[in-house]
């Protein structure tokens, strides 16, 4: 599998994104202003798309084949794009607070400590549907990282579309997002300019 070995602070500054976004403390690390030229009409595509796929860790193959589920879906597909990069396990579980990052998220689901619906699910990929409950597997409850992430995450409001349950350490899909409720600077209608030429 590959792996993007780029520190996370640097490739924020090469995309333009907040480093919040990616789970790191905005207080502790200070961005230096950057001069950006003038970008072409792809190159504004081009980085827009990089961002997305670099905030939810996805590659080329995977990120093309979202896209063209998101075209065969009714409705506007730069939204539906959103929506199914949204609706990953792995991202379900940073946004319920059960890992400090999307990262974390994905190694959290790819050692089993995730169920879904009762059932173990080790697939970061996994797209969750309205009504499914997301918890931490019960031998994963003691874990220090899944500890830490709830501390932390205490101050991270948790979307509209998703409940949780702390006690519990477990979340309920109320609905699959919409594109507003996404709070990500992504435009998303770019993406499908640059794909559909």
């Amino acid at each position: 599998m590959a792996v993007d070995r780029t520190p996370v602070l640097k490739r924020c500054r090469q995309l333009g994104i907040d480093p919040v976004v990616m789970g790191i403390n905005k207080e502790s690390h200070r961005q230096p202003k950057q001069r950006r030229r003038q970008e072409s009409e792809y190159g504004t595509q081009l980085r827009e798309k990089q961002k997305a796929k670099f905030i939810y860790g996805v590659l080329e193959k995977q990120f093309r084949r979202y896209y063209k589920l998101a075209l065969k879906r009714e409705g506007i597909t730069g939204d539906n794009l959103m929506t199914i990069l949204e609706s990953r396990l792995d991202n379900v579980v940073f946004r319920l607070g059960f890992a400090r990052t999307r990262k974390e998220a994905r190694q959290t689901v790819l050692h089993g400590h995730i169920t879904v619906n009762g059932h173990r699910v080790d697939i970061p990929s996994y797209q969750v549907k309205a009504g499914d409950v997301v918890a931490v597997a019960p031998k994963a409850k003691d874990l220090l990282p899944i500890k830490e992430a709830l501390i932390s995450s205490e101050h991270m409001a948790v979307p509209a579309w998703l409940e949780v349950d702390i006690e519990k350490l477990q979340g309920t899909v109320l609905q699959l997002p919409s594109r507003d409720q996404i709070d990500l600077d992504i435009d998303a209608q770019l993406i499908v300019e640059l794909y559909s030429k």
